[in-house]
């Protein structure tokens, strides 16, 4: 059998994939970072011979075209994707011949995007497994309204389809290994489990049980929002994406760090939330690297904006760079690393806490009007997404979903905001924008699916 290695990008939701011989490999799909592969090419002692891309991503930023001048592997892609840099055109009945003992045959499964293809993968016995993309994926498929709505009913259908052409070219005991699923908003749903194979997905997927009707209807329903910076990912991937920079930031002293909040700049605070309850720089935001911090950083901002960087460590300023630059967000304006008080220059004055409740704390505020040293709540803001909401809510709280709020401060009421997610992270978020704002915040760092139990008054 031939080897298949997954390089996961996990914050945002992705696989990439490098399939080998022993000798030559193909890798599909790559993030931005390639020296991920690069490493990983070396320490399995196999020369890149082939770099593949399923679509035009409108995740993340591909590496795939610095990936093949590097290595001076061949670039494939659609042939119907009209790019102006230098590829191999590919389609459906294609024969690549990687080796004489590995090859990649492209199979057309629009849905995802029109020109969209998966790869097979067939080794000395056979086809071994299929890489799907953003087709078909565990236990779900790739959303259908990337590229606009008024495409998403043609493309689920589609996508319907496709599934089966997948289906049924391939035996059950084949491998699925798609790049969306697991996290990424460019899942139509939650993917089902961590591998799969066909047979699995003939059983479990609703592409696969579902008559084509009904799919539709079904795939359409459950599509939500999704991030903002989505917009710029496939004009930049159709144009052909720069080499990436991970050239340390620049650092910037107490002064400084002063000087960008009070302009109104994002200055990002990269810990635990539970560090920046404790404390923090008063003004900055919290997106801590324990969560997908790009994506909702990449959401929330005016696209081009400046951003600074604050890590307990160089490494941790580091990643969030990695992380930030495989969406497209080139340079920090500026980072530093250590401690609130570092950042502070010692002045105690410019550090702020959160006061962070439970539940049970809401539950008693709402009933007796207090809650012990928690000022009672003027308005309980949720920041989940449509779907969240729709599912169920504390019964007369706000809805405004996270990414809307830096636009939306202004429509809640006076008084203390106690604001709320499914488990804290985006709510820390929330209340570090309104704390922001000169909102009196106090934020609720519990489970969401534990608030009827403590008592909340729930509405459907």
């Amino acid at each position: 059998m031939l080897d298949v290695r997954v390089i996961e990008t996990s914050s945002l939701g992705d696989r990439s994939y490098l399939a080998h011989d022993g000798e030559l490999a193909v890798v599909v799909d790559p993030q931005r970072d390639i020296d991920r592969i690069a490493a990983l090419a070396g320490r399995l002692g196999v020369r890149v011979a082939w770099v593949l891309e399923t679509h035009v991503h409108n995740d993340y930023v591909s590496g795939g075209l610095h990936l093949a001048r590097l290595t001076g592997a061949r670039y494939g892609l659609s042939a119907a994707d009209d790019v102006p840099f230098e590829r191999v055109p590919v389609r459906e009945g294609d024969v690549i011949e990687v080796s004489g003992r590995m090859r990649i045959r492209p199979v057309a499964t629009p849905g995802h995007t029109f020109h969209h293809l998966s790869y097979v993968l067939d080794g000395p016995d056979g086809s071994e497994g299929v890489f799907t993309g953003g087709s078909l994926l565990l236990g779900t498929t790739g959303r259908t309204d990337l590229l606009g709505q008024d495409h998403a009913h043609e493309l689920a259908r589609h996508q319907h389809s496709s599934a089966r052409r997948l289906a049924d070219l391939l035996p059950d005991g084949a491998a699925v290994w798609p790049t969306h699923g697991f996290g990424s908003f460019c899942s139509a749903g939650q993917a089902d489990g961590e591998a799969s194979t066909i047979g699995r997905e003939r059983r479990h997927n609703p592409a696969l049980t579902l008559a084509e009707g009904a799919f539709v209807e079904q795939t359409l329903a459950g599509l939500d929002v999704y991030p903002a910076y989505y917009a710029h990912m496939g004009p930049r991937n159709a144009a052909g994406p720069e080499p990436i920079d991970l050239t340390p930031a620049r650092t910037a002293g107490p002064d400084e760090l002063r000087q960008r909040i009070d302009a109104g700049e994002w200055v990002v605070d990269l810990r635990s939330r539970k560090a920046f309850v404790h404390s923090h720089l008063a003004g900055t935001v919290s997106l801590g690297l324990d969560g997908p911090m790009a994506t909702w950083l990449g959401w929330l901002i005016d696209w081009g904006a400046p951003i600074t960087l604050l890590g307990e460590t160089p490494e941790d300023v580091a990643q969030a760079q990695r992380e930030l630059a495989r969406i497209g967000i080139e340079r920090p304006a500026a980072a530093a690393s250590g401690s609130p008080e570092k950042w502070a220059g010692g002045r105690s004055g410019r550090l702020a806490s959160l006061p962070a409740a439970l539940f049970a704390d809401l539950a008693a505020a709402l009933r007796h009007g207090h809650a012990g040293a928690y000022p009672p709540p003027a308005v309980v803001l949720d920041v989940r997404l449509p779907h969240e909401w729709r599912d169920g809510h504390v019964r007369g709280a706000v809805h405004i979903p996270l990414p809307e709020l830096p636009h939306r401060i202004g429509e809640l009421p006076a008084g203390p905001v106690w604001v709320h997610c499914a488990s804290g992270y985006r709510a820390t978020a929330a209340a570090s924008l309104l704390a922001r704002a000169g909102r009196r915040v106090v934020l609720i760092d519990d489970v969401f699916t534990g608030a009827a139990d403590a008592g909340v008054p729930m509405a459907a």
